[in-house]
């Protein structure tokens, strides 16, 4: 085999390495949810820090570190923050990140629309097909694409 030929395919695996570790790394992401309404996001992790913004009950977070019983978080808009531990939990919870979007009575475009949620309602995760979520909200239960929310 010429150089060069090597020189491609080692390229080629490299590519395909770092593509297999990225996606690996992003379905290892750990998420948590808010458990209560009021809960504090601060600056650093104690609470002598500066409460930066009050978290409503549900609101998703990706775990970034941990220290001790904190967790540095990060939300759909990229804001970090620090929350205590025992105030957050494994429960499921997705937020809607477009200014509009259909809800449908099952997981498809061809399932009828039974509604529409708006930017930053948070929905309860209840199940998933393919790139479709089943959730629930006090006003409303149904199915949304998975492009129209985070996480």
């Amino acid at each position: 085999m010429k150089k060069s030929n090597r020189v491609k395919m080692s390229v080629l695996a490299l590519l395909l390495v770092a593509g297999f570790v990225t996606a690996t790394s992003a379905a290892a992401a750990e998420f948590v949810s808010v458990r209560k309404d009021g809960v504090n996001l601060r600056s650093g992790p104690d609470t002598k820090y500066s409460v930066l913004f009050e978290l409503p009950a549900g609101y998703p977070l990706k775990v970034l570190s941990k220290k001790g019983q904190w967790l540095k978080v990060s939300d759909f808009e990229k804001d970090q923050g620090w929350i205590y531990a025992p105030l957050v939990s494994k429960s499921r919870y997705v937020i809607v990140t477009v200014k509009e979007g259909n809800v449908r009575s099952g997981p498809g475009v061809n399932y009828g629309k039974v509604g529409s949620v708006v930017r930053e309602v948070i929905l309860k995760q209840t199940g998933r097909q393919g790139d479709w979520i089943k959730f629930e909200h006090p006003r409303l239960k149904g199915w949304i694409h998975s492009k129209l929310v985070w996480p």
